[in-house]
């Protein structure tokens, strides 16, 4: 049995029956971002048409789920990166269960001056360069004579993790950098729009194709491979990634309620709607590592 689940039941045994019927136990949330808008689309459902409470964070992004979910302050985590060996490791009296609810891409995003130049791709070694500050003009890659203002994701966030694995092989091994950081992919867009020269990464599914445009990649042979359904379904787009709800132990419960109206014809239609690939019904839980 779970951290969550053994809290729970010692709640009912001290007469937590008296004090309200299960189904209105509000049911905490906290994460991603990323998987935030679908999140948050069925708790709405599920508290009109079931009268579920549910509450929906994004405080800390993918880590600060999954701490909060460690440490008690929620009952489902979610997270747009896997779990790790060393999220095991930090907390290790939790059984910590993902649930696969959806697949994302992440993007580098430009503001509209930089994609109106022509700038549409960029390879893996010209991103580092920008990352590192090597390119500090966007001239250098055909753009704009404009200085590059490159808006970091905050290291943690489960949109980092990828975009640094990507480029380093391992987040442990991404350097120091002297670069202004976002936090949710609300804020991260809205610098991009309001700054020339702007660049940071995105969830793609957030950069709207008016002040904010989603990059492709280009592969070895200089080919531009785009954050597209298509090309994440036939694993071309290396920047794609699972999206996760996570609990401690199976999830129970409301947060089995949540779990299973995602994974649902319903919730899958929302999983799309907000510019994910969706799973489908049957999606399998998996441990940590």
């Amino acid at each position: 049995m779970g951290r969550a689940a053994r809290a729970l039941a010692l709640f009912w045994a001290l007469g937590g029956l008296a004090a309200a019927p299960a189904a209105h136990a509000k049911l905490r949330v906290n994460g991603s971002t990323t998987v935030n808008p679908v999140v948050s689309e069925a708790a709405a459902i599920l508290r009109s048409e079931a009268g579920l409470e549910i509450e929906v964070d994004t405080v800390g992004g993918s880590s600060g789920g999954i701490a909060a979910l460690a440490d008690g302050r929620a009952e489902v985590g979610m997270s747009s990166r896997p779990l790790t060996e060393r999220d095991a490791e930090r907390f290790p009296g939790i059984d910590f269960h993902a649930v696969r609810v959806g697949v994302d891409a992440v993007a580098l995003v430009v503001s509209r001056d930089v994609w109106e130049s022509g700038v549409r791709c960029l390879g893996r070694e010209q991103v580092r360069a920008l990352y590192e500050g090597e390119i500090a003009n966007w001239s250098a890659l055909g753009g704009p004579d404009r200085r590059v203002a490159f808006f970091n994701k905050e290291p943690g966030r489960g949109t980092w993790e990828v975009f640094v694995q990507w480029l380093y092989g391992a987040s442990e091994r991404a350097p120091l950098v002297s670069l202004p950081e976002v936090g949710s992919n609300e804020e991260g867009r809205s610098k991009v729009a309001s700054t020339r020269g702007a660049i940071t990464v995105l969830s793609a599914a957030w950069a709207d194709g008016e002040r904010t445009f989603a990059l492709g990649v280009c592969d070895a042979e200089g080919d531009e491979v785009r954050p597209t359904e298509a090309a994440i379904a036939a694993g071309r787009y290396p920047l794609a990634r699972p999206l996760f709800i996570i609990t401690d132990g199976a999830p129970q419960g409301a947060a089995k309620r949540l779990v299973d109206f995602i994974l649902g014809a319903r919730g899958q239609a929302l999983v799309a709607r907000h510019g994910y690939l969706p799973v489908g019904e049957g999606a399998q839980g998996v441990a940590a590592p």
